[in-house]
């Protein structure tokens, strides 16, 4: 069955002899996964989709704990939400659910579930965040780790959230300086890769004594853990935050790139994160990409539509300044397929010295991607990749894959304790997403029906 299966969706992958010819996302790869993972999926997806359990997914799963216990609350949701989203506890889990992914043709791109909100309490310290920093050592280890499993070769993948290793307050007093008009040369990218590069003390004039302490703490983390990526040959992929946080953390990727993505490094081992939902990201992505091929560096991107549009909403209502979100979904992916030809464009001109991960759900968008790749002449298995949640979108995912498209799934592992939390906060940010699955949906119930009645 498998084998058939990947004949077919391999005979509709493009490039052909006859002309591109678009994947069929119509759940054939369905074929290729167990009758009780659809029926979860469809389950978990179905309940996803019910705004109330998103909004109060916290005060529920305590509400379930109180009164199931424990055990059996967290059995369910091992049974359900946990085993849809999540690779697993230790590293044994992750290792047998990435095996899972690569025999369908899809890697993995771990995740660790930790970060700060920006209007949290401060943490206990830089205790929290050297936990946070062992966390994400660990993180590439198991990245690195899980070559050694039968699968897909190619690059190796991970998420690394800046605000799990440095104080998100910190990053909104960057931010707010950052946007000042004639901001001082103090904060430029070239000062803050080399404080990290020579371990000398770095003074910002406008931060107080500790602000200054926790900057330098900060920028130790990054640097130590993109060179034991480095090392482990692993490439960072920095997710992209709040607008009043990214100027910041772009801040700090320019200033690691500097380091680290130069032209005798090897392609791109620190990629930030575009998120097409903002008004000036075709503008900013360009002159980001422009800016790297100047300086001879490689330059990596992960592109995203974005997942922040009611906090950021909120936030511009708030303070009484301009929304800086598009204004509606097509507005955004007029936005995204804009950024997306722009990097196709890129790649298909500096090669191997700009990576490209198309990170969407969107059947259109992808497409779009596919098609432009054969157009280009950019190879299948080369600089361009693809990206969706663990548990969403398989229907893509796995076509994808079987056509011979580098495809990631983002994995986040942990605990119940570690991990729910964090999913919760990724279900209220992709609203939109979840309630927008009805169509994999859809094709489950056509997959699951089918399997019932017995069709062929």
């Amino acid at each position: 069955m498998m084998l058939r299966t990947c004949r077919v969706l391999c005979s509709q992958a493009g490039p052909s002899a006859g002309g591109w010819q678009p994947l069929s996302f119509d759940g054939g790869a369905f074929h290729l996964k167990g009758t009780g993972e659809l029926t979860r999926a469809l389950l978990v997806l179905r309940l996803c989709a019910w705004p109330p359990l998103v909004t109060h997914g916290l005060a529920l799963q305590a509400w379930s704990q109180r009164l199931l216990g424990s055990r059996l609350s967290g059995a369910l949701l091992r049974a359900s939400i946990y085993g849809q989203f999540v690779a697993g506890e230790t590293a044994e889990e992750v290792k047998g659910c990435v095996q899972q992914l690569q025999t369908l043709g899809l890697r993995p791109l771990l995740a660790v579930p930790t970060e700060e909100e920006p209007d949290s309490a401060v943490k206990t310290g830089e205790a929290w965040y050297e936990g946070n920093f062992s966390a994400m050592l660990r993180c590439v280890d198991l990245s690195r780790g899980l070559l050694e499993t039968p699968g897909p070769t190619g690059n190796i993948l991970m998420q690394l959230k800046v605000t799990a290793l440095t104080s998100a307050r910190l990053c909104k007093e960057l931010t707010s300086w950052i946007r000042k008009p004639g901001a001082s040369l103090e904060l430029s990218p070239e000062r803050l890769a080399e404080a990290m590069d020579s371990g000398r003390d770095l003074q910002v004039s406008h931060l107080n004594a500790e602000q200054n302490q926790h900057l330098r703490a900060s920028l130790s983390r990054l640097h130590r853990v993109v060179k034991h990526a480095r090392a482990q040959h692993v490439r960072l992929l920095v997710d992209a935050e709040y607008t009043f946080l990214n100027p910041a953390l772009s801040l700090l990727v320019d200033a690691l790139a500097m380091r680290w993505n130069g032209p005798g490094e090897g392609g791109p081992w620190v990629w930030n994160t575009y998120q097409a939902y903002l008004k000036d990201t075709h503008e900013r992505l360009r002159r980001a990409a422009e800016a790297a091929d100047r300086a001879g560096l490689a330059f990596g991107v992960k592109l995203v539509r974005g997942a922040y549009l009611d906090k950021e909403r909120e936030v511009a209502r708030h303070h009484g300044t301009e929304d800086p979100t598009q204004p509606d979904y097509e507005a955004t992916s007029q936005s995204y397929s804009r950024c997306l030809e722009l990097m196709l464009t890129q790649v298909s001109h500096r090669g191997p010295m700009c990576h490209l991960m198309v990170a969407s759900h969107n059947e259109e968008s992808v497409h779009q991607a596919t098609k432009r790749m054969w157009e280009l002449g950019i190879p299948l298995d080369g600089p361009v990749c693809f990206g969706q949640l663990l548990g969403m979108c398989d229907h893509v995912s796995l076509a994808l894959g079987q056509a011979g498209y580098a495809v990631y799934k983002s994995i986040p592992y942990g605990s119940l304790e570690e991990v729910i939390p964090y999913l919760i906060r990724r279900a209220q940010e992709n609203r939109s997403v979840l309630q927008g699955a009805r169509r994999e949906q859809k094709l489950l119930i056509q997959e699951l029906r089918r399997r019932v009645l017995g069709g062929a």
